[in-house]
């Protein structure tokens, strides 16, 4: 087996990253399963069908989270993943790279990755060689690489 890179091209998501307090913090997101690329177009096409993603009853796969905690010096994210119709808890822990504020404001970096098994969400395409060996791994390592522009801070209106 080889392992194939893919990216969702469409997505869009919200964190509120509390530095003083992380358990405040919360952090959602959307990709639009047809967004799907590996860089083969037929692969994607593959991906898109009722084998896989099956994007037309399907056309989303979101986060929410449910639990933001520093466990020693990691951070642990916690949340709802559903993917194909199906909910599934999944913790990983994230790094936050920094903050970096230029022309356009205040940017947050942060990483993390955790892997997933594909068959926990209903993606159970793939049959076996004749000799036994799967031809398509049930893990799949998510990594995430994120840039977010922090909003404006909210200001009272003047009474």
């Amino acid at each position: 087996l080889v392992d194939v890179p893919g990216y969702f091209r469409d997505f869009s998501g919200t964190i509120n990253y509390d530095v003083k307090d992380v358990s405040k913090s919360t952090v959602e997101f959307s990709a639009k399963m047809t967004s799907v690329d590996t860089g083969v177009a037929g692969r994607d096409k593959h991906l898109r069908s009722k084998d896989f993603f099956e994007v037309e009853k399907f056309p989303d796969m979101t986060f929410k989270s449910t639990k933001v905690e520093k466990k020693g010096k990691k951070l642990m994210l916690t949340g709802d993943l559903t993917m194909k119709g199906v909910t599934k808890s999944i913790t990983f822990p994230f790094n936050v790279a920094g903050f970096v504020k230029n022309q356009r404001g205040t940017f947050i970096g942060a990483t993390a990755e955790t892997v997933i098994n594909r068959r926990d969400f209903g993606v159970n395409y793939g049959t076996n060689m004749p000799n036994g060996v799967p031809t398509l791994s049930d893990t799949i390592t998510v990594v995430l690489n994120v840039e977010a522009l922090m909003a404006a801070p909210k200001t009272e209106p003047a009474k």
